[in-house]
């Protein structure tokens, strides 16, 4: 739910496979540099530091979300308004010394106040600082700005961007078509794509689905991501929960972590976890 990036602004294998886009002729090449991936990301998400955050893991399922988006350790690979939270902390390590791992967030030009920006500015010049003492590497490997702000020679460099349910804050914020093609401008030619999103019902109205309650259809943001020059390639139920019924008066925030009715019907909220997810991947179309 990214509250962390709002309020500082206000192994499973899967069906798709992880090294299909690195056309390798090679299967046994393809199948031992599969392999080893799995093993680094295994071995991260084993370490003992990640025992808050493994609490999660249940919901979250960061090995098959991750393979699913096809991420590569020697990957460019973007994350949209990270919070410094669990997604910061696997891929500050996961990425490695051929790759980079790289904060993208709001554009400054949009809609945000004057101190709002100064948030942003902060959170920006954090961000390296913040993954270096997660991951245990220099500064150097990791880098943050803002897509208003894209720094000359980025753009067609990123093999991968994700987009953590994040799209119900900037449908909602009227800035997603901005954000959206600035991030397929970072993309290579064969660049990717990862949404993960809080789901609302196919029926639902619009009403309830416009992000203000956190849920968004599924066909819309697949019809939104086409008209923004995407095209669907696969998609996934890892992240789906069919306990959540996605119809809260007071939105996806009454399911935890947020629990915001705090101990009203706690234990019916908990016992459903957290909340339905899409879980999509998206090709840039040339």
């Amino acid at each position: 739910m990214k509250k962390s990036i709002v309020y500082a602004l206000a192994a499973l294998t899967l069906a798709v496979p992880a090294l299909a886009d690195h056309h390798m002729s090679n299967t046994a090449e393809h199948d031992k540099m599969h392999k080893a991936h799995q093993a680094r990301l295994a071995q991260i998400l084993a370490d003992p530091d990640r025992a808050n955050d493994a609490k999660r893991d249940i919901y979250r399922h960061p090995a098959e979300t991750l393979e699913f988006f096809r991420v590569h350790p020697d990957h460019v690979v973007g994350e949209y308004a990270p919070g410094g939270e669990w997604v910061s902390r696997i891929l500050g390590r996961y990425v490695n010394e051929n790759g980079k791992y790289t904060g993208l967030y709001f554009g400054t030009k949009t809609f945000f106040s004057d101190q709002q920006k100064q948030g942003l500015t902060a959170a920006v010049g954090k961000f390296a600082s913040d993954v270096a003492a997660v991951s245990g590497r220099p500064e150097a490997d990791f880098n943050a700005f803002s897509l208003s702000e894209i720094p000359e020679g980025v753009k067609g460099t990123f093999d991968r961007i994700l987009v953590m349910r994040m799209m119900h804050n900037i449908m909602n914020w009227n800035i997603a078509d901005a954000e959206i093609k600035a991030m397929r401008d970072l993309l290579k030619p064969d660049g990717l794509i990862g949404i993960e999103q809080h789901r609302a019902k196919a029926d639902a109205p619009y009403s309830y689905t416009d992000g203000s309650k956190g849920y968004i259809r599924e066909a819309d943001i697949v019809k939104f991501m086409e008209v923004n020059g995407f095209e669907l390639v696969a998609k996934s139920e890892i992240n789906a929960n069919p306990k959540d019924s996605a119809n809260w008066p007071d939105g996806v925030w009454t399911l935890p972590p947020a629990l915001r009715l705090k101990d009203v019907d706690r234990a019916k909220y908990t016992a459903i976890g957290e909340s339905d997810r899409m879980t999509l991947l998206f090709k840039k179309r040339n």
